[in-house]
């Protein structure tokens, strides 16, 4: 198959957005354009690689050592067996689920000494981007301007399709995605290659890899040793296939040889991975309805879910295995949405965005043909927001409230075998999903407590019936309010004792028993009932309109971007981040987050010990650990300093999807993994600040030290290229 590069469509476009320099730190650049818009800026930061060293189609380049690793993760391969690298955290679920009392990877990490000790992860995927090209021209080839959304909408769709059927129908191995850009002024497709036997190889112990747990996410200094090793596994071939005990392991065609020699203040570093959303180019109406809307409520909901989890944890070490990547889901975006309404709110970004509409305005409104275009874009986008504000927090509090209690997604779950049992189906497709949903219940139960699950139910619900005005609420809710008299405990009571969810024994007699005219004890069950009802509001009400009102903003949002880049020639448009392939760049150094405060750009290990609380979770330092420290038995993974530094800060531009991406030096040699923000500057999803945007890595010399000298695993590390000099 033969991939051309971008049409001179998207490179006139590209062309029109780069004229000046902004800050050399900010942005996530499309890789395949670097040689023409970002090289020589990236030289004279210091990089010492050539634009087609990071990504070429036709030679073999740095593009080729990352992964997605799962749903929503980077990795790099590290050896020329297919050994990768990522986040702890990426890796948890994964960590999980192999984890029992008796073995507890969790706690105590996980060290395959040889292949065969390599765990299977069913459903574990990681995908190669083969290429990338411009398919603007033939998706929007039939789009006419004064078409209505809905039919322009449809008319994308079809040619996408088309364009993904007509890659994928070629190779079993192949799938393909378009992606839009700038807000649908122009479309990538993306070509990849996807290998599904992806097995774990080693974790370190929660202690090393989660150190300072929640406490410490976002934040700076950190101390957190956040990686885990997989390995990739391919047929005879190297092409992907389905686990096999028979699969060897994959062979790379580029992997990143790994650099012993540290960095010092103002190095070059390129962080390369998949940033997964950003919104730099919004209204301020869209920035107040995030930041005084939704993220004001998501906010305060998960911190009621946590406090009971935590509480629960502190007390029970199984609830701890069970709670605990549950915790770590609901607590990232917790701590990421506060730190962001602060930065948000300390840039005075609402009010700068305003600002500058002000002058937008006047600028569309000084030219004929601009205000024709232009001069109503800003009153339309302050009507479809208006519009939305009551819609997004009944969505929000559905969402974060309603189907935050975990009782009400399972019964959920049960929609489809509602659904196929009311069609008069076959006994053997019923017997087949019954076999699903006996495996699925013994998936949940394990890391279920229903006594957690109630608490939380009173307070989400609670919550949701309180905040949200009567008419605007679920119609189920007539049960709680009539019935009840609006207590919430004594509805929870009944739920938790009538329904047969709550119990893995009650679900699987329930199953095992099943034939497709039960269905009717399924929708009378009270869990069921709440969980349709409220299924019902969004789908029949809140969605709709939300939908309608989307496609306006969609819409609005296309032209408002093509009008920004108009309006401001001298200022440079990276596209906004949607899980795509980004390069972003920077340099280390020191920081200052607020008055009067500076850090150091690393850490060390002596941080670990000054950190220790062995009365804390989150701050318990493993014994070997402490030995090691103590006899200063660092090897070669020492700094020239003498200290063994644990991670550090550069200012380049991440996002989530970045977790896991490999820090690369000057020369293209590995110093780091991705794994975090500082908490100062999580706003950069909507607004950078070079000041106080930091991105924080984990060393890979103590990444290899965990594995060598800890650990004892150093067969892995002489898989690896390290570079010394």
């Amino acid at each position: 198959m033969k991939f051309q590069s971008l049409s001179l469509t998207f490179i006139f476009l590209y062309t029109f957005l780069m004229p000046a320099i902004t800050h050399a730190d900010e942005g996530m650049w499309i890789p395949l354009l670097l040689e023409k818009y970002n090289e020589e800026e990236m030289r004279d930061m210091g990089m010492k690689l050539s634009a087609e060293d990071i990504y070429s189609i036709n030679h073999t380049s740095l593009k080729d050592g990352i992964v997605i690793f799962g749903g929503g993760c980077t990795a790099e391969l590290v050896s020329d067996q297919g050994l990768l690298l990522t986040n702890h955290h990426c890796g948890y679920g994964q960590i999980q689920r192999h984890s029992s009392l008796e073995n507890d990877y969790l706690t105590d990490g996980f060290w395959a000494m040889d292949r065969s000790e390599e765990l299977q992860n069913p459903g574990l995927s990681v995908t190669f981007l083969i290429s990338m090209q411009d398919v603007t021209g033939k998706v929007l080839q039939d789009v006419g301007s004064n078409m209505t959304e809905k039919i322009r909408d449809s008319i994308i769709d079809s040619r996408i399709e088309e364009i993904v059927n007509s890659i994928t129908d070629t190779s079993e191995f192949l799938s393909a995605r378009v992606k839009p850009f700038y807000h649908g002024n122009q479309y990538l497709l993306f070509i990849n290659k996807v290998y599904k036997d992806v097995r774990l190889v080693g974790a370190p112990p929660s202690n090393i890899g989660k150190f300072g747990g929640d406490t410490d996410n976002w934040m700076w200094p950190r101390h957190t040793g956040d990686f885990s090793l997989f390995r990739v596994y391919a047929d005879s071939n190297n092409n992907p296939v389905e686990y096999s005990p028979d699969n060897i392991p994959y062979k790379p065609k580029y992997y990143f040889p790994i650099s012993l020699k540290g960095y010092e203040p103002d190095d070059f570093t390129l962080v390369f991975g998949y940033p997964g959303s950003t919104q730099q180019y919004i209204p301020s109406d869209a920035v107040e309805l995030l930041t005084r809307v939704k993220n004001p409520v998501r906010i305060k909901l998960r911190g009621l879910k946590l406090d009971v989890m935590k509480r629960y944890m502190e007390q029970d070490d199984l609830i701890r295995l069970q709670y605990a990547a549950k915790v770590a889901r609901v607590a990232n975006g917790w701590k990421k949405w506060i730190g962001e309404n602060k930065g948000i709110q300390r840039l005075n970004t609402i009010e700068r965005k305003k600002e500058k509409e002000k002058n937008f305005q006047q600028w569309a409104d000084a030219d004929p043909e601009r205000r024709k275009k232009y001069g109503g874009i800003l009153a339309e986008f302050s009507e479809v927001y208006d519009q939305l504000e009551p819609l997004e927090l009944s969505r929000t509090y559905l969402i974060e409230g309603g189907l935050g209690v975990e009782l009400l997604r399972y019964a959920g779950s049960f929609r489809e075998l509602v659904d196929v049992s009311n069609n008069d189906p076959e006994k053997e497709q019923v017997e087949e999903l019954t076999d699903k949903f006996i495996k699925r219940a013994k998936n949940h139960f394990k890391n279920y407590q229903v006594e957690i699950d109630k608490e939380i139910f009173v307070k989400m619900i609670r919550e949701y019936y309180q905040e949200i005005p009567e008419e605007d609420q679920p119609e189920i809710f007539e049960t709680l309010r009539k019935k009840y008299d609006g207590n919430v405990q004594e509805y929870a009571n009944d739920i938790y004792d009538k329904s047969f969810m709550t119990s893995e024994e009650d679900v699987v007699d329930f199953l095992d028993k099943y034939k497709a005219r039960k269905y009717k004890k399924i929708k009378k069950d009270p869990a069921f009932e709440l969980v349709t009802g409220l299924y019902d509001k969004y789908y029949n009400d809140i969605q709709p309109q939300i939908s309608d009102l989307d496609a306006q903003k969609d819409s609005l949002q296309r032209i408002y971007m093509r009008a920004q880049m108009t309006f401001e020639p001298e200022r440079r448009f990276y596209p906004d981040a949607n899980f795509t392939l980004r390069v972003a760049y920077g340099n280390i150094g020191d920081y200052y987050p607020r008055d009067a405060v500076r850090y150091d750009y690393y850490t060390t290990l002596q941080g670990i010990m000054e950190k220790e609380d062995p009365e804390v979770y989150d701050y318990v330092v493993e014994e070997k650990l402490k030995e090691l420290y103590r006899e200063k038995d660092f090897g070669r993974y020492v700094d020239k300093d003498g200290t063994l530094h644990v991670c550090f800060i550069a200012d380049n531009h991440t996002s989530g999807g970045n977790s896991g991406s490999p820090v690369i030096n000057a020369e293209g040699e590995l110093i780091g993994i991705n794994f975090d923000r500082c908490w100062e500057g999580t706003m950069s999803d909507i607004v950078f600040d070079p000041d106080r945007c930091r991105n924080i890595s984990l060393d890979i010399r103590y990444c290899l030290f965990i594995i060598d000298k800890f650990a004892g695993a150093t067969h892995l590390v002489e898989e690896m290229d390290l570079v010394t000099e």
